[in-house]
Parts: structure tokens; C-alpha cells; sequence
């Protein structure tokens, strides 16, 4: 097997990051988070500067993108670091088991309360309670969590005693907050109340320095869960279509290609060359006809016919100029990553912008 020196020091950079990042947040009980994308970076200082505050919070982004991990890094930043963080998943209960909840009940509220029930309020007085899913909760709701947040007060369901509470609410959601206001379907109030800052976590995309160092974590993990030696790494066109891929469902999506590939690899000694990204990619699938049709089986009626004749030799010049300058602007002219897009060496993508006298910003 061929020694690779810029693979394996890049594999001892990803190594020691994950470290370092471990040995970062283990004085707190949270997960490590892994990233140096800028937009990243910028992210987390915006977490950091937020977390001393008890002023309510939001978390914005696309599902997948980690708001449960920044929701729990706000609370373990702060001072109320050492009483209770709470989570609720909000669209996962009905609207009465959601109150029960989130308020509690007393004894008899209803059939089958035997006794009395502690709400996640009371259980996160002092610390964070973050409520996922925040776009779910009916309009009813919303107004008694308004009172919590304005007056610290509640009831449980089926008491008559005013309780009080410290809590500091952290919201969760990749809704657009703002438009289903304006659409009378969230309280504009309560979002006041909740935007005292708004932290959006960013998409995969915007992050293309941190995917492989994430998916060099990631299948770490997984080969410690299958009691192998060791990771082999990822083989350079393996490198490439994790860099290509547009990740809709975000770190969430990269965590189980990743974990999926490694577990399908036979060759545990070899680096991994094929990314399993889509699990339900069969020669056998049945194909709808929408199906068949995104997937390209229908030949399109108006394909492109290249013009000929041509000088093959200056349209090859040209194709390759194009994909430099289309790799460095997806890079963002980070020359490591672009070189890892095209598949080559950083020193092979140097002499070929150097070829083509390419402005590298």
C-alpha cells in the first residue's frame, strides 16, 4: 500500500482536533463539538458572548445542523451550569400530555392522575429548560409559557396554587418563526419574549472545511463500536464525494453515512473508497416513474449536443480552468479543501493554478 505523507499528517491534525476539542469540554458535561469553519467559529463565539445571560434564547437552523448540542452548550456556559437542564421534545406530545408536562398536575386533575405530577418547569427551576420543536405548540400553549416567561409564575394542571420558578427558556426550531407570527399561527408576544437573541447554526454546506475532520471522527466512533484496530481512513476519491455532496439532512446525515460506510467496508485493513450515502440504493429498488425520472433513466429531450467540430485540446484547457475556479470559490479558496473536491494533491493543484495563472484570492 502506497505511504501517503500529506494523508497521514492530515490524519494525526484530525486526530489530535478531536482531542483537543475532548479535553475542552470535559470539565462540563456536554459533547464535544468539532468544527473550524468560520462561519462555524463565528457561531460559537455568538453562543459564548449568550450563555452568561438568563435571557431567553433561540436556536435556528436546518434539521440535522446540531441546535440540540448548542441548545445544552448554552446552558453548561453559564452560570447555571450545575442545576438542571431540561429538554422537551415538544412535537412529540399532544397538546394535554404536553401541559401535564410542561406545568405538572395535582392529584385527580383527571382519569388516571393517581398522583401528583412534578411538570418540567419545577424540575428545571434554577437552570435551563430548552424546548425543542418550539414551532409545534398550539396558540393555548404558547400564551401559559408567556406568563412563565414574563412573571415566573405557573399552575399545575388542576391546582389552584401559584407557583414560582427561575427558569431560563431556550427555544429550538428550524421553522421560520417570524413568518408563521405573520401568520397568526405563533404569538408575536411570545416571540418577543424568546428572540432576546437569535443563534442560527449553519448549514453542512457552509461548513466544507469541517466535514471530513467530522467524518474522520465519526467513523473513529464507529470502528471503536465494531472492535476494530484502527480507522484506515478515507481514500481520496472517498475524500472528494463527501466534499461534493450537498448534505440536505446536515451533521446528522454525514453521521450516518459515515457510520454506515465504515460498518459495510469487508476490507477493515484498507481505507474506505466508496461513501454509502443513500441506504436504500439497490440494483434492486423498484423504481416509480418520478423515481426513474430523478434518477436520470429518462433521457432528457433537451440534452446539450456538444458542437463539432472542435479543438478537443483547448476545450480540455478550458473544462479544467473552469472546475479550478469552481473548487476555489466552493472552498472559498481554502487551496487543502479545493485540491480534496478535484481529487488531487495540494501540490498537484498548485502547479495547475499556476498553469492557468488563476487569481486565488
Amino acid at each position: 500500500m502506497c505511504f501517503n505523507a500529506f494523508g497521514f499528517f492530515h490524519y494525526l491534525f484530525v486526530i489530535f482536533t478531536i482531542l483537543w476539542h475532548f479535553l475542552l469540554v470535559t470539565e462540563r458535561p456536554t459533547q464535544p463539538i468539532i468544527g473550524e469553519a468560520p462561519a462555524f467559529l463565528a457561531m460559537l463565539e455568538h453562543v459564548s458572548r449568550a450563555a452568561p445571560l438568563s435571557k431567553s434564547v433561540l436556536v435556528v437552523g436546518e434539521r440535522g445542523t446540531g441546535k440540540e448540542l448548542i441548545s445544552a452548550r448554552l446552558h453548561f456556559l453559564s452560570q447555571r451550569w450545575e442545576q438542571p437542564l431540561v429538554k422537551v421534545n415538544c412535537a412529540a406530545l399532544t397538546e394535554s400530555i404536553l401541559e401535564s408536562e410542561l406545568f405538572g398536575h395535582e392529584a385527580g386533575a383527571f382519569t388516571g392522575a393517581a398522583k401528583t405530577h412534578v411538570g418540567h418547569f419545577e424540575r428545571a427551576d434554577g437552570g435551563t429548560l430548552v424546548l425543542d420543536e418550539l414551532a409545534t405548540i398550539s396558540l393555548r400553549m404558547q400564551e401559559k409559557i408567556l406568563r412563565v416567561i414574563e412573571y415566573g409564575e405557573l399552575q399545575r394542571v388542576g391546582g389552584n396554587e401559584t407557583l414560582h420558578v427561575d427558569v431560563r427558556i431556550v427555544g429550538s426550531t428550524n421553522a421560520d418563526l417570524r413568518q408563521l407570527a405573520a401568520d397568526n399561527r405563533f404569538r408575536e408576544d411570545l416571540l418577543d419574549r424568546l428572540a432576546f437573541d437569535v443563534i442560527t447554526v449553519p448549514p453542512l454546506r457552509e461548513r466544507l472545511e469541517d466535514i471530513l475532520p467530522l467524518s474522520y471522527a465519526f467513523a473513529v466512533n464507529m470502528v471503536s463500536e465494531l472492535r476494530r484496530p484502527f480507522f484506515p481512513g478515507f481514500s481520496p476519491k472517498a475524500s472528494s464525494a463527501l466534499l461534493r455532496h450537498k448534505w440536505p439532512g446536515n451533521v446528522r446525515e454525514l453521521k450516518n453515512a459515515i457510520e454506515r460506510s465504515v460498518y459495510r467496508s469487508n476490507e477493515e485493513e484498507m481505507p474506505i473508497n466508496r461513501i454509502a450515502f443513500d441506504p436504500f440504493d439497490s440494483p434492486f429498488r423498484v423504481k416509480t416513474a418520478t423515481t426513474s425520472s430523478s434518477l436520470g433513466d429518462t433521457p432528457s429531450m433537451g440534452e446539450a449536443v456538444p458542437l463539432l467540430p472542435t479543438n478537443l485540446k483547448a476545450r480540455m484547457l478550458d473544462t479544467e480552468r473552469e472546475l479550478l475556479q469552481a473548487a476555489l470559490q466552493k472552498a472559498r479558496f481554502n487551496q487543502k479543501v479545493a485540491a480534496e473536491l478535484l481529487g488531487l494533491s495540494y501540490h498537484q493543484l498548485r502547479g495547475k493554478i499556476k498553469k492557468h495563472s488563476l487569481e486565488i484570492g
